[in-house]
């Protein structure tokens, strides 16, 4: 779990026990009037999260209806790795998402 400044800053996770990709879930909230505080940031954020779509290590993220929490679905290496994501992007510097874990998932009824 990330936590803002003046909580403790915990980074979760070990290293899955393989070097195969997998899937994280992310679940966070945001702060009181995130859609006006976000403003400033949001296509910075945007073309952040492009350039990981692009990459290949973001299937989705986006807010819940009230924009009070967030939500998304990574592919990667390590839950790490998507912390890192995390912490680079201007929502988490800006404090616009006050509080974010990622959580390995196991995808039970795969499409395709």
């Amino acid at each position: 779990m990330l936590k803002r400044a003046g909580s403790a800053d915990v980074s979760v996770g070990q290293r899955l026990q393989t070097n195969a990709v997998a899937k994280f879930v992310l679940w966070g909230t945001y702060c009181d009037n995130a859609l006006e505080r976000r403003t400033p940031y949001r296509e910075e954020h945007l073309a952040g999260l492009k350039a990981q779509k692009a990459s290949g290590v973001l299937i989705t993220l986006g807010p819940t209806a009230g924009s009070t929490h967030v939500f998304g679905l990574y592919e990667a290496e390590s839950r790490e790795q998507v912390e890192t994501l995390v912490r680079g992007d201007i929502y988490w510097t800006r404090g616009i998402w006050t509080e974010v874990s990622v959580y390995p998932w196991i995808d039970a009824i795969p499409l395709g």
